[in-house]
């Protein structure tokens, strides 16, 4: 007899019957379900990593930009010292601003303004 041609050896049927055909074809179907979802979940799993990894470089940058806002509020810090002492140093030499001091208007930001700082009334 040749081989593969044994009518005892259920493993190379080549005409399956119908029970064996929907047993193969759950099987086709499982191992296609398999192939899929191993697909997706790799997708997925590249699809977290580019994410981490954006996350990743969004935050460098937020802590590069944190850290230079930081040095500018240092600086502007530093120069609001200097222009009030230069202001107090400029108070008692200057009889306008004293009689004006009651005149300045303060805004909701923290920024004054002074009223027509070019009249008469405030010059030296």
């Amino acid at each position: 007899m040749a081989q593969g041609s044994d009518s005892n050896d259920t493993s190379f049927t080549r005409s399956p019957s119908p029970g064996n055909k929907e047993d193969s074809s759950d099987d086709v179907k499982k191992v296609l379900r398999r192939e899929k979802n191993r697909i997706a979940a790799q997708k997925s799993r590249m699809r977290q990593t580019q994410k981490a990894d954006t996350l990743h470089l969004e935050s460098e940058n937020l802590v590069k930009e944190n850290a230079a806002l930081r040095k500018e509020v240092k600086r502007l810090t530093e120069e609001a010292k200097y222009l009030t002492s230069v202001l107090s140093s400029h108070e008692p030499l200057c009889s306008a601003l004293s009689s004006q001091a009651s005149e300045i208007i303060y805004s909701p930001h923290g920024a004054f303004h002074q009223p027509h700082i070019n009249s008469p009334r405030f010059q030296h």
